[in-house]
């Protein structure tokens, strides 16, 4: 989800032509579900019953520090409860837009893992690759319900009304807040803003400044991220690209160039133009650090920075809701991270099937559970919240449900299922270049969007054209 997405950009535009994965993969057009070939159809239980010695599982994934311990521990898990019948080998592959250059590598040269987590907007690209088996076919193989999946989440990862991938580590956008700061300036910090006019009124009377004038504590700060943006304009209900973002048919041109995607930009270069918000730039670290340090009092994040900061800050950390762009605003977050797709072609059926088990087993409720709680990612199967373990330690960490309740809250819809687009981290980048150019008074918020997405159209067009 976060920066290291930026880097896939060229990628899906350069380089290895997407043409030639498409080629190594089927004949099959493309519905948007992602699947290969029939003959790249869901097993059934019998293959993996039916194979002799041990079905061997490579797993490609980006996680590290905590979350990868927490993950080789299910992992270990799983191979324990099938013993001499599957045996997963979890192999770290780097960040995100690392992991899917090494899957692009593998399909030319016939050789994709069996399964592989792919961040959110990446899912475009997987779809598009047809090397892979929809998680959707296997649920229909096996008449797995799939109710569990949380609604929001769920929509994500789905294209053309089928589940393409298996969600698995799900995030959500939160307004962080110095609690501390909000009691010094006479504020209460359970009466978060809700909308963007509350929360610039609020910055205003949480800036602190020393006996200069110097400005030693802003009201707000957020990195430069186009993600926040598209929150934002998902919050208001609105598209960030055409054919209701991508999810009718395949997205042709991007639509954050709106009065509204004007509004939201504008309204954050003002506030940091008049010295109310922080400017640290693209670099998430440099303004997750300036909260941390207790120089920003409001700031924009996901859920899964929320344990780092509380074991970081020597403040108490509070949440919120991320705001709407208005009070009247019926839409809500995009959820962002990551899930897990099944490789097709050059696999067995048994290595197709042995890591479809794998899929249900990690997004269990036991499993997703132990995985909440020991990464702080929103589970993405609901009933891991009415787990013993999960509801002890939202009672630890109070301002988690913050997420839960967000998300809950959310209606999926088009505007919050996020845009499908195969340039999507570049259409990022040109979101950023646009709120740069508007902080330094270069250019309009109005101009300075519609010049990025004219910018962005031929990528697009070369995207779009390379896949059929």
């Amino acid at each position: 989800m976060k920066k290291s997405a930026r880097a896939l950009a060229a990628l899906l535009v350069a380089g290895l032509s997407l043409t030639a994965i498409t080629a190594c993969g089927s004949d099959a057009s493309d519905s948007g579900s992602g699947s290969g070939s029939s003959a790249d159809a869901a097993p059934g239980a019998q293959a993996l019953d039916s194979a002799t010695g041990v079905t061997k599982v490579e797993f490609w994934h980006s996680m590290t520090g905590k979350n990868a311990e927490v993950l080789n521990g299910l992992v270990s898990q799983f191979n324990a409860a099938h013993q001499g019948k599957i045996e997963v080998k979890a192999e770290f592959q780097g960040k995100y837009d690392e992991l899917v250059t090494k899957y692009k590598a593998a399909v030319q040269q016939k050789g994709t893992p069996s399964i592989a987590q792919v961040y959110d907007i990446g899912t475009r690209f997987m779809i598009d690759s047809k090397q892979t088996v929809p998680a959707q076919a296997f649920a229909d193989k096996d008449t797995y319900s799939l109710e569990d999946l949380d609604p929001n989440i769920r929509n994500y990862y789905s294209a053309g009304g089928k589940l393409v991938s298996m969600p698995f580590n799900s995030s959500m956008p939160l307004l962080y807040l110095n609690a501390d700061a909000f009691k010094e300036a006479g504020l209460d910090p359970a009466q978060a803003p809700k909308d963007l006019n509350e929360l610039g009124e609020l910055a205003k009377k949480l800036t602190k400044k020393d006996a200069d004038g110097k400005v030693v504590r802003a009201g707000f700060g957020a990195a430069i991220y186009g993600w926040f943006v598209e929150q934002l304009l998902a919050e208001s209900g609105s598209m960030y690209c055409d054919n209701d973002n991508g999810r009718t048919s395949k997205a042709g041109k991007v639509s954050f160039d709106s009065d509204k995607g004007a509004e939201i930009v504008q309204w954050w270069a003002d506030l940091v133009k008049g010295g109310y918000a922080s400017n640290t730039g693209r670099n998430t670290d440099d303004a997750q650090a300036a909260f941390k340090a207790g120089t920003v009092a409001m700031h924009l994040e996901s859920t899964g920075v929320l344990r780092g900061y509380k074991e970081a800050a020597k403040f108490e950390v509070g949440t919120a809701a991320f705001p709407k762009t208005a009070a009247g605003d019926q839409g809500g977050p995009v959820i962002g991270g990551a899930s897990l797709w099944i490789s097709g072609p050059g696999h067995s059926d048994a290595e197709k099937r042995a890591a479809w088990e794998l899929e249900k087993f990690l997004t269990a409720p036991e499993q997703q559970a132990a995985w909440h709680t020991g990464t702080g990612y929103v589970p993405v199967n609901k009933k891991a919240l009415d787990d013993p373990k999960d509801k002890e330690w939202v009672a630890k960490y109070p301002q988690f449900q913050a997420a839960i309740d967000q998300l809950k809250a959310t209606k999926p819809t088009p505007a919050t299922a996020g845009c499908l687009l195969g340039v999507m981290p570049q259409a990022r980048k040109g979101v950023e270049t646009a709120i740069e150019q508007t902080i330094s008074g270069s250019k309009s918020a109005k101009q300075a969007l519609a010049d990025a997405a004219k910018e962005i159209q031929p990528a697009i067009e070369s995207y779009n054209s390379s896949v059929g």
